[in-house]
């Protein structure tokens, strides 16, 4: 067995991944438990609190605001999307091809949100849930068209699913991605301050006129400064790769990434203090910025901490979560919608959620998380990677015979 000292002492002088950043993994699941954790207890209303040693801790600001924790999935989605730019530009190398890279994200994302909007499609048809066939057919085309979110029957009175406005965020982003990435490369510092100063500017102007913030604050341009954050992180840690790191170093990333951790923290609790639906809305507006550096400092300071504080972040568990992630988000909450309307958790009481039944709280928890992460593996390993996978080596199999025709 090796030394662990000699293990420790390694790993502290070792150069960061700039290809896999390992915290990324325990950030993406500890945003997308948090985001879980929300929509399930918007179902069962259970208090989220532990009794330790006789002594109560309630998780209630944290999970009552847990919407928040959407901002730091997005600034990770940023982070990921343009750390192979902020390789070249420190190495050097020709630009991803624009259509290479819309075929990528096509491949990863759009038959998992096709499969879940056809089959969302199926059971409200079967169920006769819409008010009109008008209704579900514009339902049905502007989400097959990530389009949703323009309208507000589509976006808040949807029945395909709550969750996917954000796919429709990052579509709408994607398309935008391969342009400013070019520019973010030549003109860092000015592409930051432009996206940043974009969302800022359109924040503030849906502030001051809509008294009804709705469809407005959760826009694309609202989250130009969450994206902006996540690649700056990713360029700051591609260039922080290439100096040499010590023990002293990842002592100070370590207890930099637990101050950025609590500051998090504190965000979502003085967040929970909104309490109508309005200042909810401008309240995560107005925090969204702090969000984004906070979660951009965590993404840099977690790459460059010390062993221990990365095994946190970085392990089976998180790592799992993380691969799930994405069919995670997408199904759990419409089935912890269903999971409580057709009372799979039987209970003696007709509203158990609002009687306080406690024991029925934990069991519709437990089973709304563990529905949630055993469909997200059956997809992520059954179908989103397979037929990915397929599809990828299809559109490598067409460019190579085009190329060989020419």
């Amino acid at each position: 067995m090796r030394n662990p000292i000699k293990i420790w002492l390694e790993d502290a002088n070792s150069a960061p991944d700039t290809r896999y950043v390992d915290t990324c993994d325990g950030i993406r699941a500890f945003a997308i438990l948090l985001v879980g954790w929300f929509h399930i207890w918007q179902q069962s209303w259970l208090f989220p609190g532990l009794n330790l040693f006789g002594r109560e801790i309630s998780f209630d600001p944290i999970v009552r605001s847990g919407y928040i924790w959407v901002d730091l999935m997005i600034l990770v989605s940023g982070f990921c999307l343009y750390l192979p730019w902020a390789r070249l530009r420190e190495t050097g190398g020709k630009a991803p091809n624009a259509l290479d890279f819309y075929v990528r994200r096509l491949t990863r994302i759009h038959p998992s949100y096709l499969l879940a909007v056809g089959v969302m499609i199926v059971v409200t048809q079967a169920l006769h849930v819409y008010s009109s066939q008008a209704f579900a057919f514009q339902d049905a085309v502007t989400h097959l068209t990530y389009t949703h979110t323009f309208f507000y029957n589509s976006y808040y009175a949807s029945n395909l699913g709550g969750t996917l406005w954000t796919m429709a965020i990052e579509m709408q982003f994607y398309l935008l991605f391969p342009l400013l990435a070019r520019l973010f490369i030549r003109l860092p510092m000015l592409m930051f301050a432009a996206m940043v100063s974009t969302a800022l500017i359109f924040r503030a102007y849906v502030g001051a006129s809509f008294a009804d913030i709705s469809l407005y604050f959760n826009q694309l341009p609202a989250y130009l400064d969450t994206f902006a954050c996540g690649m700056a992180a990713a360029a700051i840690h591609v260039r922080l790769s290439k100096t040499k790191h010590n023990a002293f170093t990842r002592v100070l990333c370590t207890a930099g990434s637990i101050a950025v951790v609590g500051m998090l923290l504190s965000i979502a609790s003085a967040q929970s203090g909104c309490l109508d639906t309005e200042a909810i809305r401008m309240g995560q507006m107005n925090r969204r910025l702090a969000m984004g550096v906070l979660g951009a400092l965590l993404l840099i300071l977690s790459a460059n901490a010390g062993l221990v504080f990365r095994k946190i972040f970085s392990n089976p568990i998180t790592r799992f979560v993380s691969a799930v992630s994405m069919q995670f988000y997408i199904w759990h909450q419409t089935l912890a919608v269903y999971i409580l309307q057709y009372r799979i958790v039987p209970s003696e009481f007709e509203n158990p959620n609002y009687s306080g039944d406690h024991l029925w709280q934990q069991r519709y928890t437990f089973v709304c998380f563990f529905a949630s992460f055993a469909l997200a593996a059956l997809l992520t390993y059954g179908f989103e990677r397979p037929v990915g996978r397929m599809l990828q080596n299809r559109w490598i199999m067409y460019r190579k015979k085009r190329a060989d025709r020419t």
